[in-house]
C-alpha cells in the first residue's frame, strides 16, 4: 500500500490515539488526518476541556504521559491543590499545571470567537505535528448517559467523577441546530483514500462522531474502502469500560458485536489474533496482533493494516 495516500482515521481515547501515533511514524510518513470525538468536552472550571482533542495532540507531539496516555508527563497539580485546600473545591477533574495551558488558550480563542477547528489547525502546527487534526464538529455536541443509579449524567460526570461505575442503561449523542459537519472534515472524507475506525470504545468514542448530522451517510457512500478495528481482544477491553458497557446493553462481549455495530458502513475488520475469527458477508477480515504496548507494535500494526489492504485488489 503506497504510504502517500490519504488516510482519515475516526479516532478518540488513548487506543486510538496509539494507532494514530503508529500511523505518524511510518516512513515516508502517510497524509493523515484525525476526526477527533469531542463528546466528551465540557465546560470546567471557566474552561473548555477536550479530554480526547488533547489526548491525540499530547501524544502526537510527544508530550503525553507515556503510563497513564493521557494528559503531560511530568506534570504537577499546584492549582488544583490549592482550589481544594484553599477555597473547598471538589478537585474531581484532575487538571495538571502545564496542562492548563492548553484549556486557557482554548477558552480564549473561543470566547474570541474563533471556531474549534480553527484553534486546534493552530495548535497543530505551534506543537509541530505534522498530520492535520479536526473535531467532529465546531458546535457543541455533549455525549449524555442514562445510568440505573443517578439517572441522566454528564459524560465527564460518569466516566471521572463516577469512574464508569453506575450501571448504564442508554446514551444519547445531543446536539442543536447548530450541530454540523464542518467544511474540513466534509472535505477529509470526499478526498480520503481510505477510512480507518481507531480501536477506540464504539460507543462512547466513536458513536458521538457518527452522530455528526450527515457523517454516517456521508461514510456509507464513499468509494474509499473503510476499516474498522477491534477494541476487545481476548473476550475483554484492553482498557476502559468498553466491555462493561457492551454487558450493560446486553451484546456480547466480542469482536463480532463491534463488527456488527458498525455492519452497513465499514468493508473490512481488523480482529485481534487472540480472538475467535470472524466470518461476516461482504466483510473482508483478517486477524492482527493489535495490542501496541511499545512504539515498535504502534507502527507494526499500522503497517501491517495497509499491506492487507494492500492487497484487496489482488
Amino acid at each position: 500500500m503506497a504510504l502517500k495516500q490519504k488516510i482519515v482515521m475516526l479516532v478518540g481515547g488513548v487506543g486510538g490515539a496509539k494507532l494514530a501515533l503508529g500511523l505518524a511514524n511510518l516512513q515516508p510518513a502517510p497524509q493523515l488526518t484525525f476526526v477527533v470525538n469531542t463528546g466528551d468536552d465540557f465546560w470546567h472550571l471557566g474552561l473548555k476541556i477536550c479530554p480526547d482533542m488533547d489526548t491525540l495532540v499530547y501524544t502526537l507531539s510527544g508530550m503525553v504521559d507515556a503510563r497513564m496516555g493521557w494528559g503531560v508527563a511530568d506534570d504537577t497539580t499546584h492549582v488544583l491543590g490549592s482550589l481544594a485546600t484553599n477555597y473547598q473545591v471538589d478537585p474531581w477533574f484532575k487538571l495538571g499545571d502545564r496542562d492548563l495551558a492548553m484549556h486557557l488558550l482554548r477558552t480564549q480563542a473561543l470566547r474570541g470567537g474563533a471556531r474549534l477547528t480553527d484553534f486546534t489547525a493552530d495548535i497543530v502546527i505551534r506543537l509541530g505535528i505534522t498530520a492535520r487534526i479536526l473535531p467532529m464538529c465546531d458546535a457543541e455536541m455533549p455525549t449524555i448517559v442514562e445510568t440505573q443509579e443517578h439517572g441522566k449524567m454528564s459524560f465527564q460526570e460518569y466516566f471521572v467523577k463516577h469512574r464508569w461505575q453506575p450501571i448504564l442503561r442508554q446514551i444519547r449523542y445531543t446536539g442543536g441546530k447548530l450541530a454540523q459537519m464542518s467544511p474540513e472534515v466534509q472535505a477529509a472524507l470526499q478526498e480520503a483514500d481510505m477510512v480507518f475506525i481507531a480501536p477506540s470504545n464504539p460507543w462512547l468514542s466513536i458513536a458521538p462522531i457518527l452522530a455528526v448530522p450527515n457523517m454516517r451517510n456521508m461514510l456509507c457512500r464513499l468509494h474509499a474502502p473503510i476499516v474498522a478495528f477491534t477494541p476487545i481482544v481476548g473476550g475483554d477491553a484492553v482498557k476502559g469500560p468498553t466491555a462493561k458497557i457492551m454487558r450493560e446493553l446486553n451484546l456480547a462481549v466480542s469482536a463480532e458485536a463491534v463488527a456488527e455495530f458498525y455492519s452497513g458502513m465499514i468493508d473490512g475488520f481488523i480482529n485481534d489474533l487472540r480472538n475467535p475469527s470472524l466470518r461476516a458477508q461482504g466483510l473482508r477480515t483478517v486477524q492482527l496482533d493489535t495490542l501496541m504496548t511499545d512504539l515498535e507494535s504502534k507502527v507494526g500494526l499500522a503497517r501491517a493494516a495497509l499491506d492487507w489492504m494492500g492487497g484487496w485488489g489482488s
